[in-house]
């Protein structure tokens, strides 16, 4: 690497391609990391020996990465970094927006005290953890409500709510409020396609006609959550007041994307990426390989599109539900309160965007988009930006942000602080530092450590305790220097921040 001021440094590669990393002298950068982000520019030979061996598989010699860019969360993947954007011409990398396709953040304003939250935490948890995890969520489909929604996604639901009105959870669905929110969630949550993929035929036909679906609400495992944060600082006054943020107010993040529904997707075009590899070369060390914009496979990538936008469609509603499913245990507890959309985006994506007047496909590992005024015209951010939400590890502050536009990020930001040690690692770390974590933070996951029948049954909370390992604060980096980084480097500007009161885990 070779640093170009405090927050910058370019990678030196043998492909000349231009590659920025965004970390400053407080952010660490793993040796592993840099080399699986060195491995995956080896996709531009790879275009170059596809190209000699056949003309016809890319629709023009004008083919390859156009720019690199990694955000401060960097770390290391399965064969390409989160953290990684990849702005590519002529082709796309299924593989580099990774299986957990539109994995994304969705934040709530309420108009709640930390106060009202603390005071009823043992109700609350009690009542979260029946909707989450013990069949509470009663969420009624019908076959016609799930291909609308995994076709046309937020519009789709809008669109058949009355299917199911009154009836369970879309008690919750007001859709005057829904229609409104639409401008509040990027491509306004739906990515229009006139099919289904067939690997989620049986999704769709599971249950018959009107089923209570069991996969949609779901967190999922990992670093997914919802959380109830405070309002602990306003850092620019003007956005804040804009977005409706005030100091003491509580907010609700929630992280999580396609979980099941995304990873057939992902499985399968992998397959399909090497069936179509020209069969007289050899597969690239780490495997990643390229679909080709092109008339030959064609079919192909007509059939991405469609898995792509079935699955990106699912995410969006997956955080919709879960939502409202804590809408409606809050409202239980409180009554009638302000539970109102900030914003949500993914951050496992690929866009095709118009840049310099030609058409180019913007991956997304692990980062935010984080476009400015400029480019978020016609929507409720064309004067802020776009919102950008960086959660820091559990128990640690998150950041609300703007975007500012910046070109040389890829107009993106990371998507969270980026873990410092991997799962495995996590697993070796003293049970001191644990027992003092879960000491002051309060956490509901699917098994209540404090029940009579569960605090006896040590193995059962060994693997509890495991699974807090992995996503504990000590597995990550600090959060203040990957936000003082995208300050510094002009990606984001700093609204506010917040502290959580408590997690939801999966």
């Amino acid at each position: 690497m070779t640093r170009l001021n405090a927050y910058q440094s370019i990678l030196q590669n043998s492909h000349s391609l231009s590659v920025n990393i965004f970390a400053n002298e407080k952010v660490k950068i793993e040796q592993n990391a840099l080399s699986e982000l060195t491995e995956l520019l080896e996709l531009q030979q790879t275009i170059a020996q596809i190209q000699a061996v056949d003309k016809d598989f890319f629709a023009s010699q004008q083919v390859g990465i156009e720019q690199v860019a990694v955000t401060p969360d960097f770390h290391k993947g399965a064969g390409i970094p989160i953290g990684t954007t990849l702005l590519t011409k002529g082709f796309l990398s299924p593989q580099a927006i990774g299986k957990d396709i539109n994995c994304g953040m969705r934040m709530y304003v309420t108009d709640l005290s930390e106060t009202e939250i603390r005071a009823h935490l043992p109700a609350l948890s009690q009542k979260i953890r029946h909707t989450f995890f013990q069949g509470g969520r009663n969420l009624p489909l019908t076959r016609n409500q799930k291909m609308a929604l995994l076709q046309n996604g937020l519009m789709g639901l809008l669109e058949t709510c009355k299917q199911t009105e009154n009836e369970g959870l879309w008690r919750q669905y007001d859709a005057k409020q829904q229609e409104q929110e639409l401008s509040h969630v990027i491509n306004m949550g739906s990515m229009m396609t006139n099919g289904i993929f067939s690997g989620l035929e049986n999704y769709v036909n599971a249950g018959g006609e009107k089923c209570f679906d069991s996969q949609i609400g779901s967190i999922g495992g990992g670093n997914h959550f919802v959380e109830v944060q405070r309002v602990k600082e306003i850092s620019n006054g003007a956005i804040a007041h804009e977005w409706g943020l005030k100091v003491g107010q509580t907010v609700v993040m929630i992280h999580t994307g396609s979980v099941s529904i995304g990873y057939p997707t992902a499985i399968y075009f992998q397959d399909i990426l090497r069936k179509i590899y020209p069969k007289q070369l050899k597969l690239p060390k780490n495997g990643i390989l390229p679909l080709p914009f092109s008339e030959k496979y064609a079919p192909y990538w007509a059939e991405f599109w469609q898995a792509l936008s079935n699955a990106t469609n699912f995410a969006f509603g997956n955080r919709l539900f879960l939502g409202l499913m804590l809408k409606n245990v809050m409202e239980s507890e409180f009554g009638s309160h302000s539970f109102e959309l900030l914003y949500d985006s993914g951050h496992n994506l690929v866009w095709e965007e118009n840049l310099k007047t030609e058409n180019v496909f913007l991956h997304r590992k692990g980062a935010c988009p984080a476009r400015g005024a400029e480019q978020m015209q016609n929507t409720p951010f064309h004067w802020t930006g776009e919102p950008v939400l960086i959660p820091g590890s559990m128990g640690a502050s998150s950041f609300i942000l703007a975007g500012n536009g910046n070109a040389n990020s890829n107009f993106s930001a990371s998507h969270g602080a980026g873990r410092s040690l991997s799962r495995g690692e996590s697993l070796k770390y003293d049970e001191k530092s644990l027992d003092d974590f879960l000491k002051n933070f309060h956490i509901i996951t699917p098994i209540d450590p404090k029940r009579a029948d569960i605090r006896n049954r040590q193995d059962i909370l060994q693997k509890w305790r495991d699974e807090i390992k992995k996503e504990a604060p000590f597995a990550f980096k600090p959060i203040s220097a990957v936000i003082e980084t995208q300050v510094q480097a002009g990606i984001a500007t700093v609204v506010a921040e917040v502290e959580p009161i408590f997690t939801i885990k999966g």
